[in-house]
């Protein structure tokens, strides 16, 4: 199979000395989560970009301790967000890591992760017919699994809510809202594969073709012409790379964010009032990689009563949750302390709720404030809205 073509599938940046534009002036450390944790400077991005650069210049021979640095990284773009040299870091670091996974290089964890992706187009390892779970235990079957002659849109769901029970109540939620704003959509089931995000950083986005075309294909066979996802890396790698591979691809992508702020402001949702201070966590997927910060923030602010704090870093600035670029499956442990960092950003609100858009910053925040013990509810936007509708 032919690799996509995609600075996240080439090597190329390794070659092209685009790190020589780095000044080593250090403001990427003072920003980098995973710096923060560990105060070591080759885990920082510019330590990152320097042992890039002495493997482009032929200096350095990668092995298992170089791999180990690069795929200790989020992948959440702060550093690329605030270079002042313009050092595109994400860029290199994607390169990297397909030098890597072509070397051999790549973690055993992540390796595993790309045959059971490969293998069954879930990130579960679970049969994929069975993608639908999520919605049996529903008061009556979703309208969206009934086959219609062309549906308004195509919910996408993503691996995570599909298989992993903590977030089920996503996929619930925003199917709940649909029906009652009486929106035409379609499950695909068994037939959606795997988005092909976690191939994609991980350097094995060779893999992850097949699942695009097919994908795509789906969508199309239902007649709809927009695409609602949930996830932010789904929406991501729906939203930038579908379209180079699948070049007339032709369909409108939608974050969910961005469908219920729609239905709220069209008046097809009549919402009770929801009296609760709440702070809003900026998915690093949807934020800076997608710049989607606004959508969120007007689905907030349409509901009545809610008062919307931010916390001290947001926006482009927003610290990512500790879920990001497969960070969790290569080291947990690293994971949470970053975690923990964000919902303590998060209680020095006073607010209390955690509100996201993202099912797995809700896991791992979540998993941070049960940890912590900490007096926070954590909950998906889409969740919330569910909640506040009147029947």
């Amino acid at each position: 199979m032919e690799a996509i073509s995609t600075p996240l599938a080439s090597t190329t940046l390794l070659d092209d000395e685009k790190y020589l534009r780095c000044i080593r002036c250090g403001l990427c450390s003072y920003t980098c989560p995973v710096y923060r944790e560990l105060l070591v400077e080759t885990e920082a991005p510019r330590g990152k970009v320097a042992l890039i650069r002495g493997v482009g210049e032929g200096r350095l021979e990668p092995g298992e301790n170089y791999a180990r640095k690069i795929y200790h990284c989020l992948q959440c773009n702060i550093c690329t967000e605030l270079c002042p040299s313009k050092v595109e870091i994400d860029e290199l670091m994607d390169a990297a890591r397909v030098d890597l996974a072509v070397r051999g290089l790549l973690p055993p964890a992540l390796g595993q992760l790309g045959e059971i992706i490969s293998t069954c187009c879930n990130i579960s390892g679970d049969d994929n017919s069975h993608r639908l779970i999520w919605a049996e235990n529903l008061e009556r079957p979703p309208q969206g699994v009934k086959p219609i002659e062309q549906a308004e849109v195509v919910y996408f769901v993503g691996c995570v809510s599909s298989f992993f029970p903590m977030s089920y109540s996503i996929p619930q939620a925003l199917v709940e809202v649909m029906e009652a704003a009486e929106v035409s959509y379609a499950l695909l089931g068994g037939e959606e594969w795997c988005c092909g995000y976690p191939l994609l950083i991980s350097g094995q986005g060779d893999k992850a073709e097949a699942m695009i075309r097919h994908n795509v294909a789906q969508v199309k066979a239902s007649g709809a012409s927009r695409v609602v996802v949930s996830c932010p890396s789904c929406y991501h790698i729906w939203l930038h790379t579908y379209p180079q591979v699948v070049e007339d691809m032709g369909l409108e992508v939608l974050h969910d964010a961005e469908l219920l702020a729609e239905l709220i402001e069209e008046g097809r949702l009549k919402l009770r009032e929801f009296p609760e201070t709440v702070t809003y966590h900026d998915p690093c997927d949807l934020g800076r990689k997608s710049g989607l910060y606004d959508p969120p923030r007007r689905v907030l602010q349409g509901i009545p009563g809610l008062r919307l704090v931010e916390m001290a870093d947001n926006c482009q600035n927003a610290r990512c949750c500790g879920g990001g670029g497969n960070l969790e499956t290569v080291d947990s442990v690293l994971s949470e302390a970053i975690a923990a960092r964000r919902v303590a950003q998060a209680l020095d609100t006073g607010a209390k709720y955690l509100v996201s858009a993202c099912q797995q910053c809700k896991r791992t925040l979540t998993g941070a404030v049960r940890r912590e013990k900490a007096r926070l509810r954590v909950m998906d936007i889409t969740e919330l809205v569910a909640r506040v509708i009147v029947s």
